[in-house]
């Protein structure tokens, strides 16, 4: 059986830490911004947990 590639774009979008959680980074922070306030920009910083419906499939396409 041939080894598994894994997804690129996940790669990039989802950091796994060391206990095995999934952490994602909001999306709309990238450009943009001069429209968007202060405060929303703000609370568009650090990072988020996916549902868990969500976490299996990105650790099924990380091969985690």
């Amino acid at each position: 059986m041939p080894k598994l590639k894994t997804h690129s774009g996940t790669k990039d979008r989802v950091r796994v830490s060391k206990n095995g959680k999934v952490r994602v980074g909001h999306p709309n922070k990238n450009h943009f911004l001069q429209k968007k306030s202060g405060s929303r920009k703000r609370s568009l910083g650090g990072l988020s947990t996916p549902s868990k419906a969500n976490v299996k499939t990105i650790k099924k396409l990380l091969g985690v």
